[in-house]
């Protein structure tokens, strides 16, 4: 763990959940505040700049998803949604508008740490890799790992940091076929966790920001039966 520990700002507004995520969290090492709705979540966000948001979808004053969308408005903060509706339709909601991970009350503890912890091993990773290069161009493409930034046409591309890293995963091996277990675990961390769901919505919203045609895509390409891969001549 870095000598800084990492800022979680936890907004949920049951306090009994509230309380045991931050003890938790801060038992494993981590800094945690606690915001009862939407409205302090905001305030509190812009004040302690934290490094991952836990995001409860119902709150007493404002939807989740409103507040998570007003998050990815004003930067790319991670965001894991909490949910007692375990539905499909509000899973592809909550990452539509920006969440980066997605979590249905009653939820395991140790489940949800690991899920933070391999956020920031891949957080990290990513960051420290000096081997390999930091700005690839593709065509009309152009992607600044160590910037964060995407452009299109000359015309910055506004992406998640999640969907910034599964796009530069598939470019920096472009050609090759990635099965969405595969990319769960490159991207997320947590293949033995995670929903290959989540890999399916993250590629129709990038395909939705930089293909002329996403119905048609002709830079991500699907390739049935077996996974993605960035397509490139």
């Amino acid at each position: 763990m870095q000598a800084n520990p990492r800022k979680i700002l936890i907004i949920e507004d049951e306090h009994d959940i509230s309380r045991i995520l931050r003890d938790y969290l801060v038992k494993n090492r981590y800094e945690a505040a606690i915001a009862v709705n939407g409205q302090d979540g905001l305030q509190m966000m812009d004040m302690l700049q934290p490094d991952y948001i836990i995001l409860d979808i119902m709150l007493p004053d404002m939807d989740g998803i409103d507040v998570c969308r007003e998050i990815r408005r004003r930067n790319n903060i991670p965001i894991l949604i909490l949910s007692a509706r375990g539905n499909d339709t509000d899973k592809v909601l909550g990452l539509g508008f920006g969440a980066d991970d997605y979590m249905t009350k009653p939820f395991s503890l140790s489940e949800l740490l690991a899920r933070i912890n391999a956020h920031f091993r891949r957080y990290d990773s990513v960051t420290a890799e000096q081997e390999h290069p930091h700005l690839l161009r593709l065509g009309n493409l152009q992607i600044d790992k160590k910037a964060y930034r995407v452009t299109l046409d000359g015309n910055e591309v506004s992406l998640s940091a999640k969907e910034f890293e599964l796009l530069f995963h598939l470019a920096s091996h472009k050609n090759q076929v990635f099965s969405k277990s595969q990319l769960l675990d490159a991207i997320w961390g947590y293949a033995v966790y995670g929903d290959e769901n989540t890999v399916t919505v993250y590629i129709r919203r990038l395909r939705e920001k930089i293909e002329a045609d996403p119905s048609h895509p002709s830079i991500l390409k699907t390739v049935w039966g077996v996974g993605y891969k960035f397509n490139h001549e």
